[in-house]
């Protein structure tokens, strides 16, 4: 069982106010994405090899967006039920989760950077199987303080699963290795060659 740990959790307002809630995964996750070097991170990422099953490019944007907003409104009715709580077991698991919460958004953050700034697609796929843990753990934890919570957490989970299989074939098709994997790119690339920030809308 996890502790609440005040040291690597987000302030309290950041759970109790709606709006802050649902943003500061949206605000983090989009300025991620622009943090990427978009040139760099198009040229890596059409020179590598891809398994199946890879969905196209536009759909990321509206799928990271939903995602990171049902967090957000998970986050805040988890606390919002917990805080209003009589029940001690109750309060705590809210708590519990919301440190769970922080550090899986830390996870979160770091696989982009990791994956395409860095090239290191080993640590990158141990960062999302170990965030996939967290969160499996976060929606239990969750999902005992507020069904509704719980369930808003479930599209991510199965995203993230899904993410994880593609990280991890990524890597594989690629020897482990994206140094060099660099594509130079003509001034105007074709409509179907365009690279979309998977966290980013248009």
């Amino acid at each position: 069982m996890t502790t609440y740990i005040s040291s690597l959790t987000l302030p309290s307002q950041f759970f109790a106010i709606p709006a802050l809630a649902i943003l500061t995964p949206v605000v983090a996750g989009s300025a991620v994405g622009f943090a990427v070097s978009p040139k760099n991170t198009q040229s890596t990422y059409l020179a590598l090899k891809q398994p199946p099953l890879r969905p196209p490019p536009w759909i990321f944007g509206p799928v990271w967006t939903t995602l990171y907003g049902l967090m957000g409104y998970a986050a805040h009715r988890a606390w919002h039920t917990g805080s209003a709580s009589l029940d001690p077991t109750v309060r705590n698991l809210a708590k519990h989760g919301a440190t769970l919460y922080t550090l899986q958004l830390a996870m979160n953050l770091v696989w982009m950077p990791l994956f395409f700034g860095l090239k290191r697609p080993v640590e990158a796929s141990v960062d999302i199987v170990c965030l996939t843990g967290v969160v499996s753990y976060l929606t239990y934890t969750w999902g005992q303080v507020d069904e509704v919570a719980g369930w808003c957490l479930v599209p991510y989970l199965g995203w993230l699963s899904f993410a994880t299989y593609l990280s991890i074939g990524t890597g594989y098709l690629n020897n482990w290795d994206f140094h060099g994997k660099e594509r130079s790119m003509p001034p105007r690339s074709n409509k179907d060659s365009v690279y979309v920030n998977e966290k980013k809308g248009n």
